[in-house]
């Protein structure tokens, strides 16, 4: 069966969100990812292979190990489509502080 992965389902889950801080600096094989969780390494693989899927890690093999690092593009499109989203709720903020302080000034 093979389901299609959505990228905001896969960034939803906070220890997938952890892996993409880890590899965000540097290149991790899945042994270096998974020393960095209390969880089971078979657990920390099927999140890298839904982040793989996702698009937003790329999988590059060196020797007998496999490196996972980010994919720029990906992580790119994603926050090209949520700007506009904080765009609008800083201008919302910034609207309802403007109006805070003029009622605290009266």
């Amino acid at each position: 069966m093979n389901l299609r992965r959505d990228v905001f389902q896969a960034i939803a889950d906070p220890t997938r969100r952890a892996i993409l801080l880890l590899v965000a600096s540097q290149a991790m094989t899945a042994g270096a990812i998974a020393a960095n969780f209390d969880t089971a390494r078979p657990t920390v693989s099927k999140h890298l292979q839904i982040l793989t899927e996702c698009e937003l890690l790329q999988q590059e093999q060196n020797g007998r190990e496999i490196f996972y690092h980010i994919n720029a593009t990906k992580m790119k499109e994603v926050s090209d489509f949520i700007e506009p989203f904080r765009k609008m709720w800083d201008d919302r903020f910034n609207k309802l502080e403007t109006i805070m302080k003029k009622q605290k000034t009266k």
